[in-house]
């Protein structure tokens, strides 16, 4: 199994419909899911870009093999990837709680 790794608000997640494709946020602006090869990447990925969002998160653990959608991976530092079109919910094999670093000024 090829596992990447997704994380998005833990309240987003739980309000969609779970018997449909998972699309994130920012899907209809960007056309694409962000994603990482590595679970440590996603942990500071998630750390850099929304340390000051205090709502939990949810890391989604992603079967690369089971997704239907076209798969594009853009080598960098991390090992980042984009799915270009929803994500078919039996390719989430699991979903976590993810900790952050706190947002500054909370303590």
């Amino acid at each position: 199994m090829r596992l990447a790794y997704h994380g998005t608000p833990k309240r987003y997640f739980e309000s969609l419909d779970p018997s449909k494709p998972y699309v994130p946020e920012p899907f209809a602006r960007e056309g694409f899911i962000h994603t990482t090869e590595g679970r440590e990447a996603v942990s500071i990925t998630l750390t850099k870009y929304y340390k000051a969002s205090a709502e939990p998160w949810v890391v989604l653990y992603i079967d690369q093999d089971r997704v239907t959608s076209p798969n594009s991976v853009r080598r960098s530092r991390g090992g980042v990837s984009h799915i270009y079109g929803p994500l078919n919910r039996d390719a989430i094999v699991a979903v976590q709680r993810h900790r952050r670093a706190r947002p500054m000024g909370r303590s």
